[in-house]
């Protein structure tokens, strides 16, 4: 039988206290706690959370894994909904619907300072609405109405890019918040629509989306407030998918590529990686939060239009305890 030693390369060492610079799978006996203790690496994964109260699908989403909210999208083929709930990290509640029901916007900020813009109504919409925690008010109106657009950043520090229309392929347009009105910031190097945003309104990150009906992308661009620049490419060219964290820690998931997908993949502001799949393959849905605690919800599934809800967790190392006393 290995010894222990001889699977890891060290001992079993006696400590009076944990040390700071462990190594995951190192394992050490604390003399002082009288416990075996050991450096675990916990696995990326997706895990099932409440459902929401509303199945949708071209909706938005901004805020955190335990406090997410979720406003418009579309029911079904033909209506659209204003409807909004609140993520307390296991359940949603309906709160204040949009003013203006609508589908495919984009959205940013938190869940009590949260920002929808754009998006169909049918048509494209310019129409802005700021969320306080409990309801919706008019902000200022887009320069360019579209959907399909993508959003990052705050709602009084926010940043719209892409989309569509006039053009099929995408707009290279992009637009900053200040708090009450847009203004024109650097141009998208490539025009796209239904691509994915993270981080804040000097470092912004687009990814994925297609630059024609036919043509789904893996580029990412960096935004440092007034220009973009090329990033690392995505591992899959993906449109309509959802997304979150920052420019140097990202998370995309879902969307279309070209049929369901379920792909998972992080970004650390240079390179992609695959990471755990979802449970249920989707495009058009939402999320939120941060590379290391994500939230995907809603969508158009292989079953049809979803109201499931997962929470994803990268991968991490942790310290557990083991008493032999």
């Amino acid at each position: 039988m290995s010894t222990y030693r001889q699977v890891k390369g060290y001992s079993v060492k006696s400590v009076t206290s944990n040390p700071d610079n462990s190594k995951a799978g190192q394992v050490w006996y604390n003399s002082s706690t009288k416990a075996i203790t050991s450096n675990l690496t916990i696995s990326a994964a997706w895990s099932s959370g409440g459902n929401m109260g509303t199945a949708r699908y071209t909706l938005a989403g901004a805020g955190l894994q335990t406090a997410g909210l979720a406003f418009g999208g579309k029911s079904d083929a033909t209506t659209n909904v204003g409807n909004t709930e609140e993520y307390d990290g296991s359940s949603w509640t309906e709160s204040g619907d949009l003013s203006t029901a609508r589908n495919d916007l984009a959205g940013n900020g938190t869940q009590t300072a949260g920002l929808a813009f754009g998006g169909a109504t049918p048509p494209a919409s310019n129409a802005t609405e700021e969320y306080g925690g409990s309801s919706w008010t008019s902000g200022g109106n887009l320069g360019t109405a579209r959907y399909s657009a993508t959003g990052a950043g705050t709602q009084t520090a926010g940043l719209g890019f892409g989309g569509r229309p006039p053009s099929v392929a995408g707009l290279t347009n992009t637009e900053e918040y200040n708090g009450s009105s847009w203004t024109a910031g650097g141009a998208l190097p490539v025009a796209k629509r239904g691509a994915e945003g993270a981080g804040t309104q000097t470092a912004g990150l687009c990814f994925g989306g297609s630059t024609n009906p036919n043509a789904n992308t893996n580029t990412s661009e960096h935004y440092d407030g007034s220009s973009w620049t090329a990033g690392g490419n995505m591992n899959s060219p993906i449109r309509s998918f959802a997304g979150d964290g920052s420019q140097t820690a990202a998370l995309g998931f879902g969307g279309l590529g070209p049929g369901f997908t379920n792909q998972t993949e992080l970004y650390n502001g240079t390179s992609w990686t695959v990471s755990a799949n979802l449970a249920t393959s989707r495009y058009y849905l939402a999320g939120c939060g941060t590379r290391a605690l994500g939230l995907g919800f809603g969508g158009y599934a292989p079953g049809g239009i979803s109201n499931a809800t997962e929470e994803f967790t990268d991968e991490a190392d942790t310290v557990r305890t083991f008493d032999v006393s």
